[in-house]
């Protein structure tokens, strides 16, 4: 099974719960809501914040709140700031010399993956992390 990469989603659930409750949290109590390790969420946390999605207070009693309002954080700012790989990518065999489709199909795939990869992001920027905490508040 090949790797995956959470922590656009784990960024996601980070914002989504200082969005909701709208409160500061520590790295500890997040990590509990995201039932991870601290010392990752940290990491995440640390991306969210280089990128001015949240505002971090260090220290003993160091906890973190959003940077700006939900409604003003779309979800392409999330995927990008915690640098997730893209949606799809491209095997690395090696070409049979012999084969036309084998030579071939890495340029056409490219092509392909690309255009699904703008898709994919042209979506996640149409979505607010307001309306994640609103579809929560609707569950």
């Amino acid at each position: 099974m090949a790797a995956v990469n959470t922590q656009f989603s784990i960024a996601v659930h980070i914002m989504t719960a200082l969005g909701y409750s709208g409160e500061r949290f520590t790295s500890s109590e997040l990590a509990a809501t995201v039932n991870a390790a601290p010392s990752f969420v940290r990491r995440v946390v640390a991306k969210l914040s280089k990128a001015g999605l949240v505002q971090t207070t260090t220290g003993k009693s160091g906890s973190c709140a959003l940077g700006r309002k939900p409604k003003e954080i779309s979800l392409l700012e999330i995927y990008e700031a915690v640098e997730a790989p893209q949606a799809f990518s491209i095997h690395a065999y090696p070409e049979k010399k012999s084969c036309p489709v084998s030579c071939n199909i890495k340029t056409s795939m490219i092509k392909v993956l690309n255009k699904a990869q703008t898709s994919f992001e042209t979506s996640l920027r149409s979505v607010s992390l307001e309306e994640v905490i609103a579809d929560l508040r609707r569950e």
